[in-house]
């Protein structure tokens, strides 16, 4: 059983406050914000402990090292942001990807990955 620790909560709120997929270094810098002195070995491992314990699952992006984001939610896929790397949750699916598929494929699952630039980005071009 892990330890509860001060860097532990905060890395924890890092996540309940933030609604959509964090990499470990946006971890650090919210957490830094909460406990002075978080290093970035602390948060791998409690993201680590995290993902093992089934709090947090792992976003994986073509290309990138993985986000992680709180479990539990429904499906759904992710939005990229070209110009601040940052990742956001879409919300729903139409999951009629079947068509897409060759003639006699079975679909088991899909991954979907929106890029461009985020609302924040955009207005600031």
């Amino acid at each position: 059983m892990e330890r509860k620790t001060r860097q532990r909560d905060a890395i924890r709120h890092v996540f309940e406050d933030t609604p959509r997929p964090l990499g470990p270094f946006e971890v650090l810098e919210a957490g830094r914000a909460r406990v002075n002195g978080l290093g970035i070995a602390t948060v791998y491992r409690a993201i680590n402990a995290l993902v093992d314990t089934g709090w947090l699952v792992p976003v994986e992006l073509p290309g990138e090292p993985p986000r992680y984001e709180r479990a539990g939610a429904e499906h759904h896929h992710h939005f990229r942001c070209r110009q601040c790397a940052r990742v956001f949750e879409l919300e729903g699916c139409s999951n009629d990807f079947s068509a897409l598929s060759p003639p006699g494929f079975q679909l088991e699952a899909h991954e979907v990955v929106l890029y461009g630039r985020c609302a924040v980005c955009a207005t600031a071009a």
